[in-house]
């Protein structure tokens, strides 16, 4: 969430977070305690504080004559910091824009159709920023948008299946990304334990669990610790 308590926000947003959410307040949590646990998810109300991403690269694993063997590993880039436009989202719109495109590459998450892509982009519109094209989607036809969303590919075409990558990772045989904390806790993790750096790991751990569940889709050996490389 923007703020560490309720009262923070002015009069209009504090009418405005009731009526959003007023049909889903817990009969055990007050409105301060469900603004804390949930403002988060809604990006009118929350902000970003970390994002992580990860891209495959090819590279000669051994030199056989005059053939190579190559292995793909994978290298993370994090963007994190308290201040949400100079710190996260600038340079990450940055990035894109000067290195990814439509047609080049793709960006894969889980339920990042739902979550991850629609949150950056409003996050990205709410601080007045130009959308690179990787994220200014809306005109594409559902076959030109370049990403993909494990969860959906987990669904095979059933509408009601929403598996967590905690539960896919686990029947997959791939290490859990939930070790040190998982996403709900990360309101209390940045507010009350100051823990930016817990919640960098959280988001790299997620990233190669992903990684990692994409091959293990295409029948592929998984990545090794040793194959991914932190930028």
């Amino acid at each position: 969430p923007q703020h560490v308590q309720f009262k923070e926000l002015d009069e209009d947003m504090q009418q405005l977070w009731r009526y959003r959410t007023d049909r889903f307040l817990p009969e055990d949590q007050s409105v301060p305690e469900y603004y804390f646990n949930k403002a988060g998810v809604y990006a009118e109300f929350g902000k970003v504080i970390c994002i992580t991403v990860g891209l495959f690269k090819k590279e000669v694993k051994e030199d056989v004559g005059e053939e190579h063997e190559f292995s793909y590993n994978l290298h993370l880039k994090s963007f994190y910091g308290d201040l949400e436009q100079e710190d996260v989202l600038l340079p990450f719109n940055e990035m894109l824009k000067e290195h990814f495109y439509p047609g080049r590459v793709w960006l894969c998450g889980h339920n990042i159709l739902e979550f991850d892509i629609p949150f950056l982009c409003r996050r990205s519109i709410i601080n007045g920023l130009e959308l690179p094209k990787m994220l200014d989607v809306a005109t594409l036809k559902p076959w030109e948008v370049p990403y993909i969303d494990t969860m959906r590919i987990w669904k095979f075409g059933e509408m009601r299946n929403r598996t967590s990558l905690h539960l896919l990772t686990k029947v997959l045989g791939i290490p859990s990304p939930k070790g040190e904390m998982e996403g709900k806790d990360v309101a209390d993790v940045y507010w009350n334990e100051k823990g930016l750096d817990k919640i960098l790991r959280y988001n790299q751990a997620d990233v190669i669990a992903i990684a990692r569940l994409i091959q293990r889709f295409k029948n592929l050996p998984i990545l090794s610790d040793d194959e991914v490389v932190v930028a």
